[in-house]
């Protein structure tokens, strides 16, 4: 076996180069980076003014992606996201208006503001990497990837995520205010010398190109899981469906999805092998979005993360 030195030297420069502009202390980089690398989407919770769009524009520099942004409303419409076939009155002849989500990076400003129809077009694209646009169907890129956000504070106005939505995201990301160092230390770097609109200003190098990101899709990939690993993620799973502060438990999809995040964080740290520590660092974010807590719990004030921890705690880790 060799180390995954490479995505591990990618995670650490591309933290390096976000961190010029982004100030932040947890792990909201990495996830973002892995659900990259995994194919997967991720749901960024929290209030506004957390620099949701600014880490989203910064990352898409710092690894030469494309980027578009989307402000969910009542009123938008399938076609304001896919795009639609409009007639050229030169030449008589339909063409393909291609919408904003026809890109890398799409953050999905304020999802859940948008209604039934809106979410299942997107719904669409993070199931199968493509849309349908007039009958016919067309594929995205290789790096599409959706970062939704939502407010967690303002819900009037809102249509919740239906829970086969919220299955489809590879993370959900609770992005909080800064702790008071972090605060102190985004006030020095803004206020005087850069303007967040403005990012040439801070001197973002390119860390990444496509190839090098495929390059660590393989090495993921080769990421070598042992029985006793697959096994123990199996009875997480299984054990949340079985939880009786739950209505609904996370789904093999869900199951699926911790394994294959787990890898890639054991290559963000160098291995090419998963360990049960893998599993725990990437269980909380892999898992809190797709459980159902049941009325009780919530008016106990139970929360996901509590019982993902507990599940934790409780379940025998494999040597």
């Amino acid at each position: 076996m060799t180390d995954s030195t490479e995505t591990k030297v990618l995670f650490e420069r591309a933290r390096n180069e976000i961190g010029k502009v982004v100030v932040s202390s947890g792990n909201t980089v990495d996830l973002l980076l892995i659900a990259m690398l995994c194919e997967g989407h991720v749901l960024l919770e929290g209030p506004p003014g957390t620099a949701k769009t600014l880490l989203i524009r910064t990352l898409s520099r710092v690894l030469d992606l494309e980027n578009q942004r989307i402000q969910f409303t009542p009123d938008l419409m399938p076609a304001d996201i896919l795009g639609n076939q409009t007639l050229d009155l030169e030449t008589n002849r339909f063409h393909l208006r291609r919408g904003p989500i026809f890109t890398d990076l799409l953050l999905a400003d304020e999802i859940n503001r948008a209604p039934a129809k809106t979410q299942s077009a997107l719904l669409q694209a993070m199931m199968e990497g493509q849309v349908t646009i007039d009958r016919e169907s067309l594929e995205l890129g290789d790096f599409f990837l959706v970062c939704a956000t939502q407010n967690p504070v303002e819900m009037e106005g809102t249509y919740p995520l239906p829970e086969a939505q919220l299955d489809r995201f590879l993370f959900k990301v609770d992005v909080d205010y800064p702790n008071e160092q972090d605060e102190v230390a985004i006030l020095e770097r803004h206020h005087i010398s850069a303007r967040s609109r403005d990012l040439d200003s801070f001197g973002l190098e390119i860390v990444a190109d496509k190839e090098a990101l495929l390059r660590a899709r393989r090495e993921i990939d080769a990421v070598a899981v042992r029985p006793e690993v697959v096994a123990y993620v199996t009875k997480l799973a299984r054990r949340t469906r079985e939880h009786p502060s739950l209505v609904l438990g996370a789904s093999t999809r869900g199951a699926l999805m911790v394994l294959v995040a787990a890898k890639a964080w054991a290559a963000r740290e160098g291995r090419d092998f998963v360990t049960p520590d893998d599993v725990k660092a990437v269980a909380r974010p892999a898992i809190r979005h797709r459980l159902q807590l049941h009325p009780a719990a919530l008016i106990e004030g139970v929360s996901p993360d509590d019982i993902v921890t507990e599940i934790l705690q409780q379940t025998e880790v494999p040597r």
